[in-house]
């Protein structure tokens, strides 16, 4: 995957899309599957935005069958089981804990009633080769059995509990470039760091309309800018949708986002392999989920009027989680010194609010919306895909390529559901992982496990960056006694995944900063691979590291205020 923005300016693409996150990924798959001739622009680098910033779960919803969005749920569930197919290295069953009180709304005989829709929903869940993918229907335990996984609950009418099942992404942003790597196998091209400043617009065939032709796009590493011709645009900006619409339209948008901002909390193992669905008295529900050794705690729903380049997570937003935390498992006793992680993400919901009415971020919908603004603002050849959640992005996805590929005059059959994404040809994961093993005695079994849980079947791609007369032998090594990545990733990183900064690299090509900093031996090491393959001096190598270990810490709530001028996505 290169990147070159002047060649692709000396094209002309049948789609061009704006955003290069979960949704916009999907939508250049699906179109490059179809035939299309795709360009793809991200203005940061991919996945950096809401995509990375997710509970790491692909689920159907069952709040959302308790809100009686019955279609919602289905169309999550059985987009849950496409991804453990197609994705079959990064999508895992994972068991939900669910405590009952008393015999009311929270009680045992209700909560049966929910999850037998939710499993009768999910009728197609098991349709899958891999036996270890299949999952479940749920079941009921006892009081103590409970009391067992969870030891911190409130003991005060708990009468039991139920263990139903859904999936855990093992890295979303990982999920996501391999996504998107899957659609430049078929010929589509993507630049990161290329920033949409403006859409190129011409008179319509009948006059009365325009029609949008292209985008301006400047180069953020060069500052050069460029004209990106495409008969259909597509935003697919997540959080920054609409203020790509008001761009389009150059005036308030037609179609708004509120956007709710969640953080997650990282601490030591405190669940076992089971997740837990918790109720807070003074925050809603919140997950505890296992993840990679650790135990990830989230996630808030607070709504957000800030600059959405600029969210982050504040020393008052762990406090104030903390409490609803230790509110919900008062027994767990959580301070500030158990956190080791944090981050946050931005939902991007529809805003059908009235003008002046009060908005709920908690209770919105999270079903999704495709606008063609040619019916809506009389703007010709742009599509707006708005809303959904990670689970869905895929159908979403779907649902733009029929749109453009009506625009277009074509057809052709969606060819996602049954095609893996990139790295996605394995078969049954647990035989792949200990034939990975088996070929390669002279490494870790931790590197190797976690080299095929973030490349698949590609896997040995990356290990042939330390092989070869000029390969350095050390590249087969771990970057660090406590995580499992090695040197050959950070090249294979620079040299086939378009990774630009060091950020991106310990972030997003790789999990060395997904559970906290690794040190800043490792992330020093990480700097002069990086500096080595991109010719960076001292003065960048410096730069580099002092952003990405900034990303460690907490922001100032000023920080988050929003700008005074639109931005694009």
């Amino acid at each position: 995957m290169q990147r070159d923005l002047k060649a692709m300016s000396e094209a002309e693409y049948d789609l061009v899309i704006v955003g290069g996150g979960i949704t916009g990924a999907s939508v250049a798959w699906d179109a490059s599957l179809r035939g299309l001739k795709v360009a793809l622009l991200e203005k940061g680098d991919f996945a950096h935005g809401t995509t990375s910033g997710s509970s790491k779960l692909t689920h159907g919803g069952l709040r959302y069958l308790v809100n009686g969005e019955l279609k919602l749920v289905r169309e999550s569930l059985r987009e849950r089981r496409v991804w453990e197919q197609v994705a079959p290295h990064m999508v895992h069953p994972l068991p939900f804990v669910i405590p009952t009180y008393g015999w009311g709304m929270k009680g045992p005989v209700v909560l049966s009633i929910v999850l037998t829709f939710y499993d009768l929903l999910s009728y197609d869940r098991n349709w899958l080769s891999d036996t270890d993918k299949k999952l479940p229907g749920f079941r009921s335990i006892s009081r103590g059995e409970t009391l067992d996984l969870i030891p911190s609950l409130p003991r005060d009418g708990l009468t039991g509990g139920k263990i139903y099942y859904d999936c855990q992404m093992f890295a979303p942003e990982r999920l996501c470039l391999s996504v998107l790597m899957g659609a430049v196998e078929y010929g589509a091209k993507a630049a990161n760091y290329a920033e949409v400043t403006r859409f190129v617009t011409e008179a319509s065939a009948s006059g009365n309309t325009k029609r949008i032709s292209g985008v301006d796009v400047t180069d953020r590493l060069t500052g050069e800018t460029h004209m990106i011709k495409g008969r259909v645009v597509v935003n697919g900006g997540g959080p920054w949708a609409d203020k790509m619409i008001g761009m389009a339209e150059e005036h308030k948008p037609s179609r708004r986002l509120m956007r709710s901002k969640g953080i997650h909390i990282i601490t030591r193992d405190i669940s076992g392999k089971y997740a837990f669905a918790i109720q807070s008295d003074i925050g809603g529900h919140f997950f505890v989920i296992p993840w990679r050794g650790h135990t990830i705690i989230g996630t808030t729903d607070k709504l957000y009027e800030g600059d959405p380049d600029k969210v982050g997570v504040s020393e008052d937003d762990i406090e104030d989680f903390l409490r609803v935390v230790n509110n919900g498992l008062p027994g767990l006793e959580l301070t500030r010194d158990d956190v080791i992680h944090f981050y946050a993400g931005l939902r991007p919901l529809i805003d059908d609010s009235e003008e002046g009415e009060e908005k709920d971020s908690y209770t919105a919908s999270r079903e999704a919306e495709v606008c063609d603004h040619s019916k809506l603002d009389g703007i010709e050849g742009l599509i707006s895909a708005l809303g959904g959640k990670w689970t869905t992005s895929r159908a979403l996805a779907e649902e733009v390529v029929n749109m453009a590929l009506a625009k277009l005059g074509r057809e052709a059959k969606c060819e996602t559901e049954a095609t893996p994404v990139h790295g996605g040809e394995i078969g049954r994961l647990k035989s792949f992982i200990e034939r990975a093993k088996r070929a390669h005695p002279d490494m870790s079994e931790e590197a190797i496990e976690n080299l095929v849980m973030y490349y698949g079947s590609e896997y040995e791609r990356v290990l042939e960056m330390a092989e070869g007369d000029n390969a350095d032998a050390n590249l087969k090594r771990r970057l660090g006694l406590n995580v499992p990545d090695i040197g050959a990733q950070v090249i294979h990183a620079v040299r086939n995944e378009m990774a630009q900064t060091l950020s991106d690299v310990i972030f997003r090509r790789t999990g060395l900063g997904t559970l906290g900093t690794p040190g800043t031996d490792v992330v020093k090491r990480v700097a002069e691979l990086m500096a080595r393959e991109l010719d960076w001096d001292e003065t960048r190598l410096a730069n580099e590291m002092a952003e990405t270990l900034k990303r460690f810490e907490t922001v100032s709530p000023e920080s988050q205020k929003a700008p005074q001028q639109v931005q694009g996505a």
